[in-house]
């Protein structure tokens, strides 16, 4: 059996990419700020019946929140074979004249150095699973290659989040020349109707097929950029 442990699975992405894997018969460990809350979810949503989704408490802005998680997984008895770096905040969408390096602050703090703390941690109790993976939320934002373009990105000028999404590309291509016993993938789940956009683009359900598959990849290679059609442009 597959053990996955996804950041940020209370909503949204995170929380179909939980449901998706747990219903290929995955043990999905569902990380929540509030896991309380999210237990109390799954157990409305008829979509859980019958499958493996386990909350635990994690933020991935706060070490003691980390490394309780990890305690928590580690003495699961089920070992670690996927991490999901899911986690992530938008920031202000406010232009250049307002924007200073204070905001670029909080979106760093979890899409960044949250993904870095967090596989740190983890990182022992992975290299220990099945064919161990490394996945990335990143986006389409983060693309340069996409940014001048793609038809959805090219008009959108957002400055912390794609900087971040960015900077995750880069750290995905390092942690897959550093630790060549991991599959490591970044993907782009397209724009997705969440809460961050108000809701537009396509369904969290297909927004969340990218992240499914690079769970799922055992073959690689490592260090790719995805999204659900494939390889994408950096």
């Amino acid at each position: 059996m597959t053990t996955v442990l996804i950041t940020s699975a209370s909503r949204g992405i995170g929380l179909a990419t939980a449901i998706h894997l747990a219903s290929t018969g995955a043990d999905v460990w569902a990380g929540a700020r509030d896991a309380i809350a999210l237990a109390d979810r799954l157990h409305r949503d008829s979509r859980t019946r019958g499958l493996t989704i386990r909350p635990v408490a994690l933020d991935v802005t706060d070490d003691h929140s980390v490394l309780a998680a990890r305690d928590t997984v580690a003495s699961g008895g089920v070992g670690l074979d996927v991490l999901v770096n899911n986690a992530g905040v938008p920031g202000t969408w406010a232009g250049p004249d307002d924007v200073g390096p204070e905001d670029f602050v909080g979106v760093f703090e979890t899409n960044v150095f949250g993904v870095v703390r967090f596989t740190r941690t983890f990182l022992p109790l992975l290299r220990r699973g099945t064919t161990p993976r490394l996945v990335m939320v990143s986006s389409g934002m983060g693309s340069l290659a996409l940014q001048s373009s793609d038809p959805v990105y090219r008009d959108i000028a957002h400055l912390p989040y794609p900087a971040s999404k960015a900077a995750l590309n880069m750290l995905t291509v390092q942690y897959a020349k550093a630790c060549p016993e991991l599959i490591v993938t970044a993907l782009d789940p397209g724009l997705t109707a969440t809460e961050f956009t108000n809701p537009v683009g396509h369904s969290i359900e297909e927004g969340s097929r990218a992240v499914v598959a690079a769970a799922l990849d055992t073959t690689g290679p490592s260090g790719r950029f995805i999204d659900q059609h494939g390889p994408t442009r950096w």
